[in-house]
């Protein structure tokens, strides 16, 4: 079964098909962007899970060494936490794009998500039950923790090569964080095992924003009761995101690049409506992303919408 929208699918497609056209990439530029998203990914998939630093503060915590006073250490130590886990996954990439989806693997994630802040159950799975605040999911007993992961990893091992890589890391991030199989830091270390399969395909680091969290449950909740297409789209529009920010950076010198404006700026002139721009935007019908709250898009998004809604009519 395919779970993701073709459109959407397509756009993808032709978006990582054109960055890798201007391979070799300038190695200054990506680097700085690997910096940007590391960044960015620390401090948006921990703030999801409540840390209370800002962006610019998750900066200087992990950059400049600096403490930043009253904050707790605690959230401290998960941003150098997160930081280490995702430079490690770099690391593996780097030597092998075929890793495995291992029991082992998600294990160390979660040791190095937890280091420091729970040293007794960092990279251990549970040994009772617990409930997740705000969610009527209730977790599977630990005493079936090990077989479920044991099924899990087989399960990865045998879709592979059936699902697209958006769909396998988003029903793994979903798999995982319905057995929740740590007391903590099941969130993180998801978001972490999802890159694993993005980055293998040639994506860029995808990042769930905090500002999309009710979102973001949303969809998880409904992926509980096996609707698995809104989690999916969700993963595919982060993606999408990430790679419409590389090619903004890297589209070389004299090369036509899109030129992303806000929705408000690009209803101006036509006959929609900010608002109904900004519904598009979220069902993933209009080429768009997000940066910060604001959802951006280009005159070319919205023409290319248009004409393949006047096919649709033919």
């Amino acid at each position: 079964m395919q779970y993701l929208d073709q459109k959407i699918k397509k756009r993808i497609d032709e978006k990582l098909k054109l960055l890798n056209s201007f391979r070799p990439l300038p190695a200054t530029a990506v680097k700085k962007l690997k910096e940007r998203f590391a960044i960015e990914m620390t401090y948006n998939s921990n703030a999801i899970e409540g840390n209370s630093l800002t962006l610019k503060e998750t900066y200087l915590v992990i950059n400049e060494g600096i403490t930043i006073k009253g904050k707790p250490l605690k959230d401290h130590l998960e941003a150098k936490n997160h930081k280490i886990a995702l430079d490690y996954l770099y690391e593996l990439i780097s030597k092998d794009r075929n890793i495995a989806i291992s029991e082992k693997l998600v294990r160390s994630l979660n040791q190095m998500v937890m280091e420091n802040t729970d040293d007794n159950w960092a990279g251990k799975y549970r040994n009772s039950s617990v409930v997740i605040s705000g969610s009527d999911h209730k977790p599977p007993e630990a005493i079936a923790i090990p077989g479920l992961m044991n099924d899990l990893t087989k399960w990865v091992s045998k879709n592979n090569k059936n699902l697209l890589a958006i769909e396998l890391a988003s029903l793994i991030h979903h798999k995982l964080v319905y057995i929740h199989p740590f007391f903590d830091g099941n969130g993180r270390t998801a978001r972490l095992v999802m890159n694993v399969i993005l980055m293998q395909a040639g994506y860029p680091l995808a990042i769930v924003l905090k500002n999309d969290r009710k979102k973001y449950y949303n969809v998880l909740s409904k992926a509980d009761k096996g609707d698995y297409k809104p989690l999916i789209k969700f993963i595919a529009q982060a993606v999408e995101r990430t790679l419409d920010i590389y090619l903004k950076i890297l589209t070389p010198s004299g090369q036509p690049k899109e030129k992303f404006i806000t929705l408000s700026q690009l209803a101006k002139g036509t006959k929609f409506s900010e608002k109904y721009l900004n519904l598009l935007a979220r069902e993933g019908k209009l080429d768009s992303h997000k940066e910060g709250r604001n959802w951006l898009s280009s005159k070319e998004a919205l023409r290319k919408y248009l004409d393949g809604r006047e096919r649709k009519r033919l």
